[in-house]
């Protein structure tokens, strides 16, 4: 089975979906554009960087030509790749002038930019039946006017995909929502290679002792951990402020800050105020973080609006339970309460603090999360999302497919 798979830039968590697909299928991943280092930072890190570990080896890959006046992923006009038309309308068979595809099915990476567009309209005029993976959910906060609209608009533009490969439990409630059929949901879950952060996080743990010393905790501490951008999405202040709520109490908590953004100067200075706790490590690429989460206790991540959080993936993949907010997408799919970790009401300090507690009380226990968090990083593997972009492809084969219609399987 020939499949094509359409994508924004190189993307550190598609990289091994990519190279375990490129082992089951004959796959080729085309991409929209090159990020610079300045453009990564811009992103929100603030800080230059390219990562280090490869984005490109184990798969075949194109980069297309992005002729957009604007260059850039995070808005619709900056992947504009019009000869994917041209990949996409097949090859002359010999002895004719017919096309055939040059694929069996075709994947986008989402709705949000022109050249997804132009592939899902070549897709159509080819007969190529085209999917979708993305991770949008009901939560994200959204005005009136922009519900309304999508209420209006969704129903026909999720029409235009032949199948859906859902990452989690608010992906699918989010289509359902739209009136996507569950005949076209195939679970093709958000992971991160869980072997790899597992396999350095056991390398970081000869250096625990010596990391936790380093940052002022003893065996008693509690290291909640944040790790990404500090943005006012994020709330990492409401990590502090729970810290805040548990002096004076028998619970020894402190912060540990992993990244860079526009806050960090006010929330060195709130830690200040508050008389809590709490480290700055700056900016870590991808091959440093798993000694992180190696040494910390817990992951925090309090967003207001996040899709799915995969640093709680790469959290459970080295061990380390998670505290998430309600209003994070990979919540109701990865957090077990007293197991995996704990959820609390976004913006809720006073139930962030309960929670940092709960951890607290349960190490004191002896209480050991590995084998729920092994447990859970199984079904949200790249061998899961590999077996259901698979179980999708194969869907549509010889005699399955007509435009819009793939035949049922078992998901």
């Amino acid at each position: 089975m020939k499949l094509g798979v359409l994508t924004s830039h190189p993307i550190q968590y598609q990289a091994p979906w990519f190279r375990a697909l490129a082992k089951a299928l004959e796959l080729q991943v085309f991409i929209c554009h090159q990020q610079s280092a300045a453009e990564q930072g811009r992103a929100g890190f603030g800080v230059a960087f390219d990562w280090d570990v490869d984005l490109l080896a184990g798969y075949q890959h194109r980069f297309l030509k992005n002729v957009s006046a604007r260059p850039g992923v995070n808005h619709f006009s900056g992947c504009d790749t019009p000869e994917i038309n041209e990949i996409l309308k097949g090859q002359l068979t010999p002895h004719s002038k017919l096309r055939t595809p040059h694929f069996d099915a075709f994947i986008v990476s989402g709705w949000h930019l022109k050249a997804y567009w132009q592939a899902a309209r070549a897709c159509r005029r080819a007969g190529v039946p085209v999917l979708v993976r993305g991770d949008s959910q009901l939560h994200t906060p959204r005005s009136r006017l922009k519900r309304w609209a999508k209420e209006i608009l969704y129903r026909p533009l999720l029409r235009q995909f032949d199948g859906f490969l859902v990452v989690g439990q608010r992906n699918r409630e989010y289509l359902a929502h739209y009136g996507v059929p569950e005949r076209k949901f195939f679970f093709a879950p958000h992971f991160v290679d869980n072997e790899w952060f597992g396999g350095k996080a056991a390398e970081g743990r000869r250096q625990k002792a010596e990391g936790r010393k380093e940052w002022g905790a003893d065996e008693r501490t509690v290291v909640a951990l944040f790790v990404g951008k500090f943005q006012a999405i994020k709330r990492p202040q409401d990590i502090l402020h729970a810290l805040g709520k548990l002096r004076g109490s028998d619970v020894k908590v402190m912060a540990v800050f992993v990244g860079a953004g526009e806050m960090e100067a006010a929330l060195r200075e709130r830690a200040a105020t508050l008389g809590v706790s709490a480290r700055f490590e700056g900016f870590k690429n991808q091959s440093e973080l798993p000694r992180y989460y190696a040494a910390a206790d817990v992951l925090v991540l309090p967003s207001e609006s996040e899709t799915w959080g995969l640093v709680v993936n790469e959290a459970m993949a080295c061990g380390l339970p998670a505290i998430v907010s309600d209003a994070v997408g990979c919540a109701p799919d990865l957090i077990e309460p007293g197991r995996t970790g704990f959820t609390f009401p976004v913006g809720d300090v006073e139930r962030l603090a309960d929670c940092l507690g709960a951890v607290e009380k349960l190490r004191r226990a002896g209480h050991d999360f590995s084998a729920a968090l092994r447990a859970k990083a199984a079904v949200y593997s790249v061998e899961a999302a590999v077996a259901g972009t698979v179980a999708a492809v194969k869907s549509f084969g010889p005699g399955n497919f007509a435009v819009g219609k793939p035949k049922a399987v078992a998901r």
